[in-house]
């Protein structure tokens, strides 16, 4: 194997052609122990030859078809880049009720049980013959026909942190060899096209003490999602990475992103470097493909957004959230996750205490928003080829408790319900059923691993692939199987 030593690079930008160029020449250095084989290649038979930037770019003047060292022309390499899935892609947004919002008081309703497990609430028809959904879900009800509920949900756990983990990837937590998310596999296994991240978090959903949800895991940061932690709904949003300084010229910013594709690509194929340095560079590249893109950053910039639709979605941080969400998948993101709660003086969704003034607020937000979403997916003619998915990582007890700062409903892993709809997943349907009290799956139990397979496929994931971690070879989805109702 060829190794080579990189030397400090210090050349004008404007002296790189282009990538293919810089691929081609350096495949065409030599030094003393080198020969000239023909024109335009030259053979390396040192295997630590060590190659000076400066010569290297000096030496330019490829004609266009000679990417010849590597034995293919430009034309087979630009195809080879472009190949992907002949499918449509299917992108996703995911609306995460942190926390545990409850089932028993929005989706699985208990009408004639006693108060200390119906609640205050009571259930209300919706466009969906036969579904009742909690009264304080009016618009939501007006367009359920765009979405399908799973009652019979469970998970392995009732803790946060391990809870986001899980629905997140489909496996549970591992301090070791953590699994990846689903964002963070779609962006693997279909590479990303636009010039824009592949995979995007609004709003830091991390449990202090526990891995983030959804990252990169044992795959390594380069999969991690771009974090966006700034409030959508401020007069002041913006995203940092786009405030180019005065004194940094954009085309030298666009040349030096070419540069680094080209060192990185061919660093890639000629050296087996640490796992570590392969992610680093790869993640330092997606910043700075990111704070070049004219794309990405109309995307991120709601004041393009009438004033009707912005108030449409609420003026709040979830509200928001979901329109840039919808903005960022139609600029070609493929995978976003939106907190979905505002601040309501207790942790998300987690309601031990209060829980009806603390829903009071919430429902309406969520109602709104997800509505919202719904709809001018449909009206776009984008709900198809979006999957919107609504969950939190478990929902809450049957029995509400008598907590002394008011009422509240506490962990419970054993039943819980989600909605999923677009994406090509039907819609209008109930899947799975509760017992009386909400405790447990009585009809068609769905694991939190059987959701994510079920996303997997309609994304076109490969659940079974494997992928090298730590030199143990790791199933992307050891567990879980598709919910076929839904296809």
């Amino acid at each position: 194997m060829t190794h080579f030593r990189w030397e400090t690079i210090d050349l004008p930008l404007d002296d790189i052609r282009s990538e293919y160029e810089v691929e081609a020449i350096m495949h065409s250095r030599y030094d003393k122990d080198s020969q000239l084989t023909s024109p335009g290649r030259r053979h390396l038979k040192n295997s630590s030859a060590k190659i000076n930037r400066r010569e290297l770019f000096s030496m330019g003047g490829l004609a266009i078809g000679s990417v010849s060292p590597i034995g293919l022309t430009l034309e087979e390499v630009l195809a080879s880049e472009e190949t992907g899935p002949s499918r449509t892609p299917i992108n996703v947004i995911f609306m995460f009720l942190q926390g545990g919002a409850s089932h028993l008081d929005m989706y699985d309703m208990k009408e004639t049980m006693p108060a200390e497990i119906r609640g205050k609430y009571h259930p209300a028809p919706t466009s969906v013959s036969g579904l009742q959904l909690c009264e304080k879900l009016p618009k939501l009800a007006s367009c359920a026909n765009h979405f399908s509920l799973i009652r019979s949900m469970h998970s392995y756990t009732s803790k946060h942190g391990e809870g986001d983990v899980h629905i997140m990837c489909g496996s549970e937590l591992d301090k070791n060899l953590q699994a990846p998310g689903i964002g963070a596999v779609l962006s693997q296994q279909q590479k990303q096209q636009a010039p824009i991240p592949p995979f995007v978090h609004v709003g830091d959903m991390k449990h202090p003490a526990y891995t983030a949800p959804g990252f990169g895991g044992y795959m390594g940061r380069t999969y991690d999602p771009y974090l966006i932690n700034q409030d959508p709904s401020s007069k002041n949003f913006s995203v940092k990475e786009f405030e180019t300084g005065a004194v940094m010229d954009v085309s030298r910013l666009a040349g030096r992103k070419h540069l680094l594709k080209s060192l990185d690509r061919y660093q890639a194929n000629r050296e087996k470097q640490l796992e570590f340095a392969q992610s680093h560079n790869r993640f330092s590249q997606r910043a700075l493909e990111l704070s070049t893109s004219r794309k990405a950053k109309q995307a991120f910039d709601l004041s393009q957004e009438p004033e009707k639709i912005r108030n449409a979605y609420g003026n709040n941080r979830v509200g928001q959230g979901m329109l840039l969400a919808r903005r960022l998948v139609e600029a070609g993101v493929r995978f976003v996750t939106v907190q979905g709660y505002v601040d309501t003086g207790i942790y998300a969704w987690d309601h031990h205490w209060g829980i009806y003034p603390h829903l009071e607020q919430q429902l309406p937000i969520y109602d709104n928003s997800y509505s919202a979403l719904l709809t001018d997916l449909a009206d776009r003619g984008m709900l198809d080829t979006t999957l919107v998915i609504t969950a939190g990582e478990f929902g809450r007890t049957p029995k509400i408790n008598s907590e002394k700062r008011g009422p509240g409903r506490d962990h419970w892993g054993q039943c819980f319900s989600l909605t999923l709809g677009g994406g090509g997943v039907k819609t209008g349907r109930i899947i799975g059923a509760s017992d009386k009290n909400g405790a447990v799956p009585t009809d068609r139990p769905v694991s939190v691993a059987d959701f994510v397979a079920t996303v997997y496929h309609a994304l076109g994931i490969d659940a079974k692939a494997k992928y090298l971690a730590q030199g143990r070879s790791m199933t992307m989805l050891p567990h879980g199987n598709i919910v076929r109702e839904l296809f």
